[in-house]
């Protein structure tokens, strides 16, 4: 076991465990895309980041492939990490709007815009489908093509491979297969029609002291 303090609470954690796993365990929401329980951590889409470290000394890590470590200080819901997942879900967007799960995390988070040019693509290059298809169905009949840019999913030499067996497993995991409530040619990037309030807690507090959806009480009214 080895002992950790997450948003202020010392708490003890397996040695083998991630923070995400850490913080899961002890009730706190951490929002996840490319994550997936049964398949191993991607940390491509980066919406599972947490600060870590004291004072100004602290890095943003994904918590999702972060091991964790004996006397670790790991902040969930600091300014600093909202800040920087509000502008991932703004650039995944911006890359993908018709997706009904990016619309929820820009609803849960108070993303009312995107800054960025809309693309429009179909794919996010989260990875799940690959290695669930690698890791669950063992054909790996899909994989990663070119960088940057240019980087796809596709089958070996973009020809269907002989080992996909049209099992569906890829559809089913993709986030972006399940188009927004609007569809796609809504002429709002955000849908907003889901929209919460965001935490009254983070403007007077560093960190955000519930970590409930709708906690209906104010920590300082309590």
């Amino acid at each position: 076991m080895k002992r950790i303090k997450i948003n202020g609470i010392s708490v003890q954690v397996e040695d083998h465990w991630t923070l995400l796993e850490a913080c899961k365990f002890y009730g706190i929401d951490i929002p996840t895309l490319c994550y997936y329980a049964g398949l191993s951590p991607g940390g491509l889409c980066r919406l599972c980041v947490v600060e870590i470290g004291k004072g100004e000394r602290t890095n943003l890590v994904t918590s999702c492939n972060y091991p964790v470590e004996e006397r670790l200080v790991v902040r969930t819901h600091s300014e600093r990490v909202m800040r920087t997942r509000k502008m991932l879900v703004e650039l995944l967007l911006a890359r993908c709007p018709s997706s009904k799960t990016l619309q929820d995390f820009a609803a849960k988070m108070g993303v009312q815009g995107v800054r960025f040019r809309v693309k429009h693509e179909t794919c996010i290059l989260c990875g799940l489908c690959v290695r669930m298809c690698a890791e669950q169905m063992r054909a790996r009949a899909i994989g990663f093509a070119s960088r940057g840019k240019d980087r796809r999913v596709t089958p070996p030499f973009d020809i269907k491979s002989e080992e996909c067996r049209t099992c569906g497993a890829c559809l089913f995991i993709c986030p972006v297969c399940q188009l927004r409530c609007q569809g796609p040619q809504s002429p709002n990037v955000v849908c907003g029609a889901c929209m919460n309030i965001e935490p009254v807690c983070l403007e007077k507090h560093e960190d955000v002291r519930c970590y409930l959806d709708t906690c209906g009480l104010c920590f300082k009214g309590r």
